[in-house]
């Protein structure tokens, strides 16, 4: 028999399944047509990464907030791409951002790709690497000066150079 509670119990758990598939991302495996000049099998890909960073760069899945140390990291250097070492992003446009991950307000010319993401009722940027299509995190309007962007970017699919 169906109470109201029961109802309410499974609604919430449908729910909680959803919001945590949106923030932490489908599971799915990065499948365009794009040739990358870094390709590896799958199981080269999870031998190479570790955990973590094989489910974000490879399946689109996002960290947990506030978990990447890269967020505090102030040195100056360049953080490259975890899965080929391509340098994407530069110390210089590193800002906080107040949201649990490292953030840019650009990134080094010709270094990633951008995609729309349809996932999840919204329309959203990827940014993937353009050498390997690693995927890194989004692209929001609501950045600092001089771009206004904010590249959002998971720790771990970034590697970090001091100079």
């Amino acid at each position: 028999m169906i109470t109201r509670r029961k109802l309410l119990w499974t609604g919430t758990a449908i729910a909680g399944g959803l919001m945590v598939t949106a923030c932490f991302g489908g599971g799915e495996a990065i499948a365009d047509n794009d040739v990358y000049e870094v390709t590896r099998t799958d199981a080269e890909w999870r031998k190479l990464l570790a955990p973590e960073a094989y489910e974000v760069l490879r399946h689109e899945s996002t960290e947990a907030p506030g978990t990447s140390p890269l967020e505090a990291e102030a040195r100056k250097g360049i953080y490259s791409c975890g899965g080929c070492d391509l340098p994407a992003y530069d110390s210089a446009t590193k800002f906080h951002s107040g949201t649990g991950w490292p953030s840019f307000y650009q990134p080094i010319k010709d270094a990633v790709k951008e995609k729309t993401d349809n996932q999840f009722g919204m329309t959203r940027t990827e940014v993937h690497c353009r050498r390997c299509g690693g995927h890194h995190g989004h692209v929001f309007n609501d950045g600092p000066r001089p771009t206004g962007l904010r590249y959002c970017i998971n720790g771990v699919s970034l590697k970090f150079v001091p100079a």
